[in-house]
């Protein structure tokens, strides 16, 4: 119902420029109204499996990983603590 909103103009922009260095090839198989992702490549992929594992020696930590999580859990507490206070005053 809102597809000619500001709003979802606004969305569409964004998703478009996002996916403005996409390139890539993804290869499926529709069978009986499911769709099966049998692959996917790209040039500009950002993921590399050397960085990504635990058993490559490299510069990542495991216990990196709890700032990084405890950095992003204060910001999305606060969100949802001001979230609530919106959701209080719209119900009043």
């Amino acid at each position: 119902g809102f597809w000619h909103s500001p709003e979802c103009e606004f969305l569409r922009q964004c998703i478009g420029r996002s996916q403005g260095a996409v390139v890539g090839t993804v290869r499926l198989s529709v069978f009986k109204g499911h769709v099966y992702i049998l692959g996917r490549e790209s040039p500009r992929s950002l993921y590399n499996e050397e960085l990504v594992s635990m058993n490559v020696q490299g510069d990542y930590e495991p216990a990196d990983a709890t700032g990084f999580i405890n950095i992003n859990s204060l910001r999305l507490k606060e969100y949802h603590r001001l979230q609530s206070k919106v959701t209080v005053k719209q119900d009043e």
